[in-house]
C-alpha cells in the first residue's frame, strides 16, 4: 500500500492551530491563567533557570508566579502568548542650543561680577537664543551697548578686576576696520574682546537655516539691512527680517563657526575662577 504525504490543506478546522498573538507582559496589563484560572495584574517578570516567569496579582493583593508558556493566557477572552516586555532604551541626555549637556532642575545662578558685552539688541538676542542655558548655570550676564565707538571709556567706568572680568564682542573685527582700531586701545588684561567677520550679526546665521542660497552683497552707501530685505525680497522691515532671522536659528548648528568660537571665549574668560 502506498504512504501518503500529509497535507496541511485536507486537515479539518477544528484540527489546526490557529496562530496565537504575543503580547508583552507590561506592568499592569490584566490576564488570566488559563490552567488556574487565576485573573491578576502583571507585578514583574523574571528570567529563571525554568525559563520566563510572570508574577500576578489579582484584586485581593494575593500575587502568584506562572511560567510564561506559549498560550498560556488569555487576553480579554482571547488566548495569548506572554512574552518578556523589550528593555527600555537608556534615556539620552538632553543638550542645550549650544551643544552642551543640560542640567535636569539646575536653577541659576546668582550673576557674576563679571559681564559679556555686546554690540546691539541682535547680538544680545542671538547670544540668548543659543547659550541662554549656559549663562544662567555660569551666571553670566549679557548686556547690549549701542555701537563700539565709546569702547575705552565704558571699560574705564566698568573698573574690570581678576574678579570682576569683562569680554567684549565685536562686529566686522577685521584688520584695518573702524572696530579693530577702537580695541586695540583696550589694554587691560582683563578684558577680552573677541569678534567675527560679518558686516552686522544677521550673517552669522547660516544662509541654509534661511533657505536663502547666500547672503546678499549690499552696495556701498546703502544701509546694509535694508539693502539684504530689498535684495532678497522681503519687505523693508528690519524688525520684522531679524524676527524671520532669529526664527530659524534653534541650536548652534544654525550659526557659523567664527560666532561660535568667539562667544565661547568669552564665557569661558568671564568664567574663570
Amino acid at each position: 500500500m502506498r504512504s501518503q504525504q500529509y497535507d496541511p490543506d485536507l486537515t479539518p478546522p477544528w484540527k489546526r492551530r490557529t496562530a496565537v498573538p504575543e503580547v508583552p507582559a507590561e506592568t499592569d496589563l490584566v490576564v488570566e491563567e488559563i490552567t488556574t484560572g487565576f485573573c491578576g495584574a502583571v507585578i514583574r517578570c523574571e528570567k529563571t533557570a525554568q525559563g520566563p516567569t510572570v508574577t500576578l496579582e489579582d484584586r485581593f493583593g494575593k500575587q502568584r508566579v506562572f511560567p510564561m508558556e506559549p498560550r498560556g493566557f488569555l487576553l480579554e477572552g482571547t488566548v495569548v502568548t506572554l512574552v518578556r516586555p523589550a528593555a527600555a532604551a537608556p534615556a539620552r541626555p538632553r543638550l542645550t542650543a549650544s551643544g552642551s549637556l543640560a542640567v535636569p532642575g539646575a536653577r541659576a545662578r546668582v550673576a557674576r561680577a563679571g559681564r559679556i558685552y555686546v554690540e546691539g539688541r541682535h547680538d544680545a538676542e542671538l547670544v540668548e537664543r543659543v547659550w541662554g542655558d549656559d549663562l544662567r548655570i555660569e551666571g553670566v550676564v549679557v548686556e547690549y551697548l549701542e555701537g563700539v565707538d565709546d569702547l575705552p571709556e565704558i571699560v574705564r567706568s566698568f573698573s574690570p578686576t581678576p574678579d570682576a572680568r569683562l569680554g567684549v564682542l565685536v562686529d566686522h573685527l577685521v584688520p584695518g576696520s573702524k572696530e579693530s582700531r577702537i580695541a586695540a586701545e583696550v589694554t587691560d588684561e582683563n578684558v577680552l574682546i573677541v569678534g567675527h567677520p560679518f558686516i552686522d550679526i544677521w550673517q552669522a546665521v547660516k544662509p541654509s537655516s534661511l533657505g536663502i542660497a547666500g547672503w546678499p552683497s549690499v552696495p556701498r552707501g546703502q544701509d546694509w539691512k535694508t539693502g539684504v530685505c530689498r535684495a532678497l525680497g522681503w519687505p523693508e522691515n528690519t524688525g520684522a527680517a531679524w524676527q524671520r532671522i532669529l526664527g530659524a536659528v534653534r541650536t548652534y548648528r544654525d550659526l557659523e563657526p567664527e560666532l561660535l568660537g568667539a562667544v565661547e571665549r568669552l564665557i569661558d574668560h568671564v568664567t574663570v575662577p
